[in-house]
């Protein structure tokens, strides 16, 4: 993968930088090449865009604080569209940019909405990103939301960048959790006592109380029985057929329109479905295709393959009872997804449990001779949990992903949106409420790098006056109501904009796309939401000290312009993250 010279500003100062060099010293170094060691200046007073010129003595045996001071002073010489001036610092260049420049080749495109269409990569892979893999018959809780949350803003992302991007999901609707579930509502539970709404979250509490009884009973005369009941459901499932395999139809179809009831309540859509139970019986078939090709072993009537050479130990893949594992089923699963969908990567957004798993899988399918081995990529991230401790399905001790929400709405209508129930309709504060629900837990479940744990509490994700969701959500609702009240022009100039706190603003603005892409091919939406925050504070701060209303017209035009920008490309990077914005809060 390229990055392109996407941004006009920083290819005119790379053409600049490279016609220089040729000029003074008969040498060439691409601007193509000059283009990506362009960075930031972290103070904005000592220059916009900073060029090191230690290429130049690694190339051209040059000292690079005396290149730098040459190459300032040839530049400065001339008059330059783009660069107002440039200062030598040490062998840094810092460049300072023309406010018509910025203007015009920048901000003038966010209002136009040409700068978010602007090809940024170049030979991007055909990609899938697997993601969000709930399992039936147990209860979506918070900790769920992390893999959503953070595998729809790589869809998004990845998209906004130029990758040919699809979507899958690959739920577990089979397995010994599916099997206790089963067996306890078979045993235990009434036909009256089945709920007739939420089935789906109450199967949960059904496999947490079948859980609890079965380690109850371990070392009774019960376990066995219990054991060959399981294998006995488990068998049913994989053939299809016999009365748990009818109940397991039903209650599956539970478990789906509670996914399908968090994904639209979510926004989040997928390409693709798979679900273990269709790749069940096949994975074993393929796992004993190999068996008989002598790749696998078999010990003890279970079926695998010995990875220790690599470090893995033993993977197995069909246990002594026939049924396979997780490992089985993602084999089969790699194998049809390149197949079907001819792609080039395949992106697992799992937690970081399952290290061991993905990397015994990948092994095994180069062992298999299946050469997109190398293409398999497992995005891991660390777990969710509350301030008591971590969350268990098993044990019940979970926040349940429906109460979360209602509990979240409540909170908002109570706390922030009761001043509005004489102003607003009853459809408007619900919807509004549950939009900020949203941008409370995605940029909550984004906003921390994915090697790092997330404690959850609801409170600290709902304040509007701090690094939240809300606050950026709060903020975008803010100009929206501003500019509702001021006539505005969007192409008025913004020359005479020079205090400091509007040219942060803009200087901010134009690294929005090298923002995506930092964050895109890094893995790492919490980028953009540092972007994001950083932004609306700038824009604060903006706001406090650069009057809009009481300015004289061309500065006031100047300034709603701006401002404009900011909502729009605050706008912007919400949606890349699945969050809504209020148009009013």
């Amino acid at each position: 993968m390229n990055i392109l010279g996407h941004d006009p500003v920083k290819s005119s100062i790379s053409q600049t930088i490279s016609d220089k060099i040729n000029q003074l010293w008969s040498q060439t170094l691409a601007a193509s090449d000059i283009y990506p060691l362009l960075n930031d200046v972290p103070d904005l007073s000592k220059g916009h865009i900073a060029f090191g010129c230690f290429p130049l003595a690694k190339q051209f045996k040059l000292n690079p604080a005396q290149a730098s001071q040459m190459l300032a002073q040839s530049i400065n010489q001339e008059s330059n569209q783009v660069v107002a001036s440039v200062v030598a610092v040490g062998p840094y260049l810092n460049f300072f940019l023309k406010t018509s420049a910025i203007d015009e080749l920048a901000i003038q495109e966010i209002i136009e909405g040409s700068y978010f269409k602007r090809k940024l990569l170049n030979q991007t892979p055909k990609t899938m990103i697997e993601y969000s893999q709930p399992n039936t018959h147990k209860e979506l809780h918070v900790g769920h939301m992390r893999n959503l949350c953070l595998g729809d803003a790589l869809v998004r992302m990845h998209r906004y960048v130029g990758f040919d991007l699809i979507s899958s999901t690959f739920p577990g609707d089979v397995g010994t959790h599916v099997a206790k579930c089963l067996w306890y509502m078979k045993k235990f539970v009434k036909n009256s006592d089945i709920p007739t709404t939420r089935k789906g979250a109450w199967l949960g509490e059904m496999y947490s109380k079948a859980n609890n009884l079965l380690e109850d009973q371990l070392g009774s005369e019960q376990e066995e029985k219990n054991r060959a009941e399981l294998t006995l459901i488990l068998k049913q499932l994989e053939h299809k057929n016999g009365e748990y395999y009818q109940l397991w139809k039903e209650t599956r179809q539970w478990s789906i329109d509670l996914m399908q009831e968090v994904y639209q309540w979510a926004n989040v859509k997928f390409d693709m479905w798979y679900f273990e139970s269709d790749v069940d019986s096949e994975s074993v078939k393929l796992v004993k295709k190999y068996f008989d090709q002598g790749l696998f072993k078999e010990d003890q009537g279970a079926i695998g393959i010995d990875l220790s050479e690599d470090g893995l130990g033993f993977c197995l893949l069909i246990k002594s009872d026939g049924n396979g594992l997780y490992a089985t089923k993602d084999i089969e699963l790699a194998r049809r997804k390149f197949e079907e969908y001819k792609i080039e990567k395949n992106i697992y957004v799992v937690d970081k449990r399952q290290a061991h798993h993905f990397r015994q899988v990948f092994k095994t399918l180069e062992k298999m001779g299946f050469q997109q081995a190398k293409d398999c990529f497992h995005l891991q991230y660390d777990f969710v949990e509350l301030p008591d401790g971590a969350m268990s399905s098993r044990k019940g001790n979970i926040i349940p992903l429906q109460s979360l929400i209602d509990q979240m709405v409540a909170h908002i209508k109570s706390n922030y949106l009761n001043k509005y129930n004489d102003e607003w309709s009853e459809s408007e504060i619900n919807l509004v409420a549950n939009q900020v629900a949203q941008g409370a837990i995605k940029y909550g479940m984004n906003a921390q790098d994915t090697n790092k744990k997330i404690v959850f509490k609801m409170e600290d994700w709902l304040r509007l006056d701090g690094e939240s969701g809300p606050y950026l959500q709060y903020s975008s609702a803010r100009i929206n109501a501003l500019l509702a009240k001021i006539e505005h022009n969007d192409r008025a100039p913004l020359t005479a904009l020079n205090d400091p706190h509007e040219v942060a603003l803009m200087i901010h603005l134009i690294k929005f796309n090298d923002v995506l892409i930092h964050s895109t091919l890094n893995y790492k939406p919490s980028t953009l939401c540092t972007y994001l925050y950083d932004l609306a504070k700038l824009f604060n701060s903006f706001y406090a000290n650069c009057p809009i209303n009481k300015a004289e017209e061309h500065i006031k035009q100047a300034r709603a312009k701006l401002a404009r920008a900011v909502q729009i490309t605050l706008n912007q990077g919400l949606n890349l993250l699945g969050i809504p914005a209020p148009e009013k809060m």
